[in-house]
């Protein structure tokens, strides 16, 4: 879906595809792995949904310019439709799991434990807050998914406190 979404807004190679990429920080918010585009440009011009446009020599490299087909905007198309339909976030987590048994551990090392996961949501709140500030006059769209990021970190910080304050003893 990326990689045809930004093939839709104008030809680019892999390269430039990577670098938008890590720039916006997209491995932070969805599942698009770095390196992940080759392999996916290497698919989707296999699978008729891009072509090559155009070959640029840059000193001893080679790169391509993909651009996007009929048949890759109406995949496009569909991607979205699918991701459109399913709810943004899963309950499904190995923490869940994890708490059934966490009288199993030693308790003072579930509770540096569950500190470790707090210290990290601590770090994607600053990275939520930091992406916002980058996209100063970001669209409302965009906006709606930053505060919906903030609200599950919120959450998850919540649930966090909880279960440390149940491992500790205290029920407040």
């Amino acid at each position: 879906m990326l990689v045809l979404g930004l093939l839709q807004q104008r030809p680019m190679h892999g390269y430039e595809i990577n670098q938008l990429a890590a720039e916006a920080e997209l491995d932070r918010w969805t599942p698009v792995l770095p390196g992940s585009v080759y392999y996916a440009l290497n698919k989707l011009e296999k699978d008729g949904l891009v072509r090559t446009e155009a070959e640029e020599r840059t000193g001893d490299r080679l790169r391509k310019v993909y651009a996007i087909t009929k048949e890759g905007r109406a995949e496009l198309e569909r991607l979205l439709l699918d991701a459109l339909a399913r709810p943004p976030h899963g309950v499904q987590s190995a923490l869940a799991l994890a708490a059934t048994w966490i009288h199993l551990l030693p308790r003072e090392r579930a509770l540096a434990r569950l500190a470790e996961a707090e210290a990290e949501l601590a770090t994607a709140r600053e990275h939520n807050e930091r992406g916002r500030e980058l996209k100063a006059g970001i669209s409302p769209m965009a906006a709606a998914l930053f505060d919906n990021a903030a609200e599950i970190i919120d959450a998850d910080e919540r649930l966090l406190r909880r279960l440390r304050e149940l491992l500790s003893g205290h029920d407040g």
